[in-house]
């Protein structure tokens, strides 16, 4: 012992078990991520190459159609009546000229949001407002599910086939040239998944900041690595085209209906469900043509630590948990790595939480070794050798993290992309533990409840007159 009695060689015990628990975690997480990104790397250089086998750069890169056809496209809602309209708005403003259908799906008990989605449905014949049977909110599947409903008795009607169904969110801004992707590449493949860019809040620069981070990297590198490798894409929810007839197959096996209603996260499900039943899919990063820049989804995400806790509670729960339960481990190597990777969000958050004990207790030691005659003990070899190549692999994860941002925001997020980390982590960690009380005590009798955050949507997207 090194002097300070019984609670400062306690409190060196516990720093040193907790900074060995940490670091190997740390080391763990590392080299995964690590790996993605040479895999990522890799595939750059390849592609700079002109190698045949790489993603195209652009639209213009893919064949055209064999068969051009109609899509839908699902919008469930649930007291939107703030942005609904002016989404709808923009999106037909986008969409115009193309062969598509706005199935919009509301609620008997929101007249507000119905209010709004009928004020545009006079106006623009290709928009159709779907009330759902029971008073809302139910879950967002089951909205999903009587938008199924409304499409089959459409091509009853209509005698006209769907060719796909891309999927949306009431807060989200579209692409103008996403149909047209959807419609090549939907002949190939059962899901096409776009990225998803949030969009930068001008008075939330730290906790929606933190999504933009995310979904650079994620949607920049991690599920472009994922496609590569041919695992199961999941789907994110909003961007994503749904092959009509692998639709029609699952909704064969599950009664008529091919959203899942009991499942938190049904979008991310969805995907996976598909690959375990051989269907393809992909995930695709292109640009427009006419300067129309990265073909994607853009949307505000929450601007408030409790919005954000509330919204990453659910994505933790939904995937890494029920997740695990519910679709248990399937497919080869790459699945099974991928996998791993999206349930490893709990393991992540205490090894975080280990990390940042550690260093409490660690400056608690070293205070009392300041003011007192309190003499700090020698770091073990093993553990310096574990802090030095995590510092190094640290530096290298937050360059990479900055880059993907600096990619799609610029210099200036970029740099704010370092700091925001430990929002991240913050954000992360009570999630997680929210994530578990949920699981641990659920009732597992009752379906999930519709849990949403408030949206807002983008002034600038709302087409002028």
């Amino acid at each position: 012992m090194h002097g300070g009695g019984a609670v400062l060689e306690l409190a060196e015990l516990a720093f040193r078990e907790l900074a060995l628990f940490a670091a190997f975690g740390f080391l763990l997480g590392a080299l995964d991520n690590l790996a993605i990104d040479l895999l990522w790397l890799r595939r750059m250089i390849r592609r700079l190459a002109g190698r045949r086998d790489a993603a195209p750069w652009a639209i213009a890169d893919l064949p055209a159609p064999d068969r051009p056809g109609r899509h839908a496209v699902f919008i469930p809602a649930w007291d939107e009546a703030a942005v609904i309209r002016a989404m709808l708005e923009n999106t037909v403003w986008r969409f115009a000229g193309q062969d598509y259908r706005l199935f919009v799906g509301c609620y008997p008990n929101d007249p507000a949001t119905r209010a709004e989605i009928e004020a545009v449905a006079r106006r623009a014949a290709n928009v159709r407002m779907v009330v759902c049977p029971d008073p809302g909110p139910t879950t967002k599947a089951d909205c999903l599910n009587t938008l199924w409903r409304a499409l089959e008795r459409e091509e009853a009607d209509s005698g006209t086939r769907f060719k796909s169904v891309i999927l949306h969110d009431a807060e989200d801004v579209v692409h103008p040239e996403e149909i047209a992707l959807f419609d090549r590449l939907i002949e190939r493949h059962d899901l096409v998944q776009i990225p998803v860019v949030p969009l930068p809040h001008p008075r939330s620069r730290w906790v929606a900041g933190h999504y933009c981070d995310e979904f650079a990297e994620a949607h920049g590198k991690d599920l472009v690595i994922r496609d590569s490798l041919h695992a199961g894409v999941p789907s994110a929810g909003v961007g994503c085209a749904l092959a009509r007839d692998a639709l029609g197959a699952l909704a064969a096996e599950r009664g008529g209906l091919p959203f899942d209603a009991d499942s938190l996260t049904e979008d991310y499900e969805l995907g996976l469900s598909l690959a375990e039943r051989g269907r393809s899919g992909t995930f695709v990063r292109c640009r427009g043509g006419d300067s129309q820049g990265l073909i994607a989804v853009q949307a505000h995400f929450p601007a408030t630590l409790a919005e954000a806790v509330r919204q990453k509670t659910r994505w933790v729960a939904g995937i890494a948990l029920y997740g695990w339960e519910r679709l248990g481990w399937h497919g080869g190597v790459a699945d099974f790595w991928m996998r791993v990777r999206d349930r490893s969000t709990i393991l992540a958050a205490l090894v975080l939480l280990a990390a940042y004990l550690a260093m409490l207790i660690g400056f608690v030691l070293l205070i009392a070794a300041l003011a007192t005659d309190y003499t700090l003990p020698p770091m073990t070899p093993v553990l310096a050798l574990l802090l030095g190549i995590n510092f190094g692999l640290l530096l290298w994860r937050l360059a990479v993290r900055a880059m993907f941002t600096g990619f799609v925001y610029g210099r200036r997020e970029a740099m704010r992309a370092v700091p925001r980390a430990i929002v991240s982590n913050i954000i992360a960690m009570i999630a997680a533990r929210r994530a578990m009380t949920h699981y641990v005590f659920a009732r597992r009798d009752r379906p999930p409840a519709w849990d949403k955050t408030r949206h807002i949507f983008p002034e600038t997207a709302v087409p002028r007159p």
